[in-house]
């Protein structure tokens, strides 16, 4: 199953590739091995293409009690912060980052009403730099969860990603494990924890978006 937003690319990416095996054969069918070497080239850069919009189907455990985590990717930041944008107070941030290999998919990590979502315009820092998260193109998101009260997540572009899709919107009731967005090419999410907060994942964990739980209160 392909994500929605990548049916534009994979459909162009299909087209160019269907193009050149033909061409190929057209003009190299009396160089076997470089013909070869053209159509595994060519089948290679459609594999990765489709598997970076892969959606895996995946049903969250819905819960108000916990959080999951909103993409797939490697924990790399677990520290107290000053958000400066919303709260404008100290938080928890918890940041996934995600290469190119990982689902690109962003989902809802708890379930509540959308009270801010915001779009900025940026830089292109790659993602695990300190100042992406200010400076780099990106979405905010907070949610308003009956037991964690305001949560904020963080979608941020990376050096390779160039569009941030957001699907949140200020009055809407999300769900838990729902799609919330897209980022294509490599980024970072940020989710910002009230302080106190116990999370369940270390530095260096494999995080799988709808699946990991990031924080969980009884």
């Amino acid at each position: 199953m392909f994500h929605k937003e990548g049916s534009k690319i994979i459909f162009i990416s299909l087209i160019i590739s269907v193009g050149l095996i033909f061409l190929a054969d057209a003009f190299l069918k009396d160089n076997f091995w470089l013909l070869k070497s053209v159509q595994v080239l060519v089948l290679i850069f459609l594999l990765l293409i489709l598997q970076f919009f892969r959606n895996p189907t995946r049903v969250a455990d819905n819960s108000d009690n916990h959080i999951l985590a909103p993409v797939d990717g490697k924990v790399v930041v677990i520290e107290e912060v000053y958000e400066p944008e919303y709260f404008k107070d100290k938080r928890l941030m918890v940041s996934i980052f995600m290469s190119p290999i990982n689902v690109h998919v962003t989902r809802y990590a708890l379930n509540g009403i959308v009270k801010y979502s915001k779009y900025h315009p940026g830089k292109y820092l790659v993602a695990w730099h300190p100042k992406a998260s200010e400076e780099n193109e990106r979405t905010t998101v907070v949610i308003n969860n009956r037991v964690y009260g305001e949560v904020m997540y963080r979608q941020i572009a990376g050096a390779l990603a160039r569009r941030i899709v957001n699907y949140a919107q200020e009055g809407m009731r999300v769900v838990q494990g729902k799609d919330a967005g897209f980022i294509k090419f490599g980024s970072r999410v940020d989710l910002y924890l009230p302080l106190g907060t116990e999370v369940n994942v270390k530095i260096g964990e494999k995080a799988i978006g709808n699946k990991t739980v990031i924080c969980k209160k009884a």
